[in-house]
């Protein structure tokens, strides 16, 4: 199974739209952290918005960062995107239990916590990176990122994000779709827009059903005179490496790499990302210090 998302217009270009699913990609992630239920589910639907915000950025080698720092046990969430939509992410207590809303209905937002601050850090290669930060709407996601961009981005959205977590614990579906009204939008779009919202099924119930990508998107907008722009294929994607771990080393300069090694005779360091754990012997922490 592939992880898609597809970019869309409506109404003549007055809408436009993204539908993502991501089940396969928030699956590895929960194998990678050993996530439980309510963690994978706060942290797949963050990735799912974000590869979507990764594939707005326009030009090779941009990034977005989000990080959502709420009062709750499960601390912060960050997920970073390229413009292709490839994401990395990690919570940063995975093994959090919680508890449920309803009867598979996961309580993400006590979970996350209703009192915090998304943040999202778009490097678009300048000189200083944008940042912008909202106060948290319910710590469910979804209606976090609402927020955000309304009015930090004075862009009306419609978010929605779901993950459903099977009784062996794997992710059985997860996916997403951001709806966003543009500038000249009619108010008769905007009307008819706010009445369809109104009849929409939870995203993980209609892939449960068997919906595709594409089946997602005439159910939301089908109406709407849809125009799919192109289809893109996402995913898990991190990359550290061994010299992107010897560059934080040298940054550390020679004295304190000189008691790491006198101290510990050696360093192990961990990716929060990938769980990848790399360690350098006396050896080579000596290499480094020539360099």
């Amino acid at each position: 199974m592939k992880n898609i998302v597809l970019r869309a217009t409506a109404s003549n270009d007055d809408i436009r739209v993204f539908v993502a699913n991501t089940t396969q990609m928030v699956e590895e992630a929960r194998k990678i952290h050993d996530a439980s239920p309510v963690a994978i589910a706060a942290l797949g639907r963050t990735m799912t918005a974000t590869s979507i915000m990764g594939l707005m950025l326009k030009n090779e080698g941009q990034m977005v960062t989000v990080r959502i720092n709420g009062n709750g046990p499960l601390g912060p969430i960050v997920v970073v995107s390229d413009h292709k939509g490839m994401v990395k992410g990690y919570v940063s207590n995975p093994h959090v239990e919680g508890s449920n809303i309803r009867p598979g209905k996961l309580n993400v937002g006590e979970a996350v916590g209703r009192d915090g601050k998304i943040t999202v850090i778009r490097d678009l290669g300048l000189k200083e990176p944008y940042s912008g930060t909202y106060e948290l709407a319910t710590g469910e996601i979804a209606e976090d990122f609402a927020s955000y961009f309304f009015y930090s981005e004075q862009q009306p959205s419609v978010v929605a994000l779901g993950v459903l977590v099977d009784t062996d614990y794997t992710v059985k579906a997860a996916g997403g779709f951001i709806i966003q009204v543009l500038p000249g939008a009619s108010d008769e779009t905007i009307d008819k827009l706010e009445k369809k919202i109104e009849t929409f099924e939870p995203i993980t119930k209609l892939m449960e059903r068997g919906f595709a990508e594409e089946d997602i998107l005439n159910y939301i907008l089908g109406e709407f005179d849809v125009r799919i722009l192109d289809r893109n294929e996402v995913g898990f994607v991190c990359d550290c490496s061994i010299e992107r771990f010897e560059r934080a080393l040298i940054s550390l300069g020679r004295r304190d790499l000189e008691e790491i090694i006198r101290e510990d005779k050696g360093a192990e360091l961990h990716c929060h990302f990938c769980n990848h754990k790399y360690f350098f012997n006396e050896d080579h922490l000596l290499s480094l210090i020539q360099k």
